[in-house]
C-alpha cells in the first residue's frame, strides 16, 4: 500500500521538503527537491539511513578536558546511540593527536570514529 512521506534533505544547506510517495522501500514518485542529490536521499533514506557522528571523548591530563571527535564516514543510523554508549567510556591519555583512530571499525560497520584536533599535555603545576 502506497503513503506519502515528507522528508527534509540534508544533503545541502538548501534543505528542501520533500513529498514522496513509496510503496514499502521502493519510491513512486516525488517532489520538492531542487537536485538529483535529493532524489539520492530519499531513496537512502528508505533503505539504509547513515548520519555522521559527532560528540566529545576525554582526556586525562590534557590542556582541554575535551576531545571532538567525528566518524570517518556516515554510520547507519540504527548504531549512532549505541556508538555514543561506546565512547561515552572512552578516556584518551595526552597528548592526543588531530586525526588519532579513538575506536577502530565501530559495531563493526567499518567506520573508524578519529579525533577532530590536537590536544597536549598540559604543563605540570609550577606554582609548589
Amino acid at each position: 500500500m502506497a503513503e506519502q512521506k515528507e522528508f527534509i534533505c540534508i544533503t545541502c544547506p538548501v534543505g528542501c521538503t520533500i513529498q514522496a510517495i513509496v510503496e514499502g522501500e521502493e519510491l513512486r514518485t516525488m517532489q520538492g527537491h531542487a537536485c538529483r542529490r535529493g532524489i539520492a536521499f530519499v531513496r537512502e533514506e528508505l533503505t539504509d539511513p547513515r548520519r555522521m557522528l559527532t560528540t566529545t571523548v576525554q582526556v586525562r591530563g590534557g590542556v582541554l578536558p575535551l576531545v571532538p571527535v567525528r566518524s570517518m564516514e556516515p554510520l547507519p543510523k540504527h548504531a549512532l546511540m549505541d556508538a555514543i554508549a561506546l565512547l561515552r567510556k572512552v578516556e584518551l591519555q595526552a597528548p592526543v593527536k588531530k586525526g588519532q583512530v579513538v575506536l577502530p571499525n565501530v559495531l563493526g560497520t567499518g567506520v573508524d570514529i578519529i579525533t577532530s584536533r590536537a590536544i597536549a599535555h598540559a604543563a605540570p603545576n609550577s606554582s609548589e
